[in-house]
């Protein structure tokens, strides 16, 4: 991710599922425990005391309420409330340990913030990632009973799977025994990063139609145009 120093208001995801997936990236590359000690977050020292103190516990909780929100098969208002509790209380920790603790780090690199998926602090012309323009071509899948996979790719390019400055694809879905009114329709939304997403369905919903449409999303909670709605048979 690259953005100018006038855009870190922009840097966090507004979809939950892109938001868990930056946290998943940055901890993926924090989660070292020799870059954590390069960067002054070495336990023992002021910074890793913090980690281990502040950022940690609704990091830890965050985690094992998104592990029981991320399946819609199985999500319900008690896990959603859970969920949603825990992700209020994590984003200002998240937001503290970006600008207080990493941007304003001497020994934190402007290549450390891009592997960990924050905003660089370098300046002099780099620009926000642009909006999305184009649609999203989405073919399926169904490789086994109450699965179906929604592969995606950009509609105008045989190689890249996402335009430049996406970070994934938003993804509405409806169960429906008729044809949905439109996009509004599509009452259920996911949200992924890599191609490609998959359902996995209660056996009760095996027979019935899914209906879903995708569109892409940049790094700045952008939406590009809706592909048309397309459906399949859940096996």
């Amino acid at each position: 991710m690259s953005m100018s120093t006038t855009h870190y208001s922009d840097w966090l995801p507004r979809n939950h599922e892109a938001l868990h997936d930056l946290t998943e990236q940055m901890w993926g590359y924090l989660g070292n425990e020799e870059r954590r000690a390069r960067m002054g977050f070495a336990s023992g020292t002021s910074l890793g005391t913090w980690l281990e103190t502040t950022f940690f516990p609704p990091f830890d909780a965050y985690n094992h309420a998104w592990e029981a929100w991320k399946n819609p098969a199985t999500r319900t208002t008690v896990i959603t409330t859970v969920f949603v509790d825990a992700e209020k209380v994590f984003i200002p920790v998240f937001r503290e340990l970006y600008t207080g603790l990493l941007r304003g780090n001497p020994l934190v690199t402007d290549d450390d913030l891009n592997a960990m998926g924050l905003p660089e602090r370098s300046s002099g012309g780099r620009q926000p990632s642009p909006d999305p323009t184009t649609t999203v071509e989405a073919e399926v899948a169904t490789p086994s009973p109450g699965v179906v996979e929604i592969h995606f790719r950009n509609a105008e390019s045989e190689h890249r799977a996402k335009p430049e400055g996406v970070h994934g694809a938003e993804i509405k879905w409806l169960i429906s025994d008729t044809p949905p009114a439109g996009w509004d329709a599509l009452t259920n939304s996911v949200f992924d990063t890599r191609t490609p997403y998959v359902f996995s369905f209660a056996y009760e919903d095996r027979g019935k139609r899914l209906y879903y449409a995708l569109r892409w999303e940049n790094t700045r909670g952008v939406k590009g145009p809706w592909n048309e709605i397309q459906s399949v048979i859940i096996p």
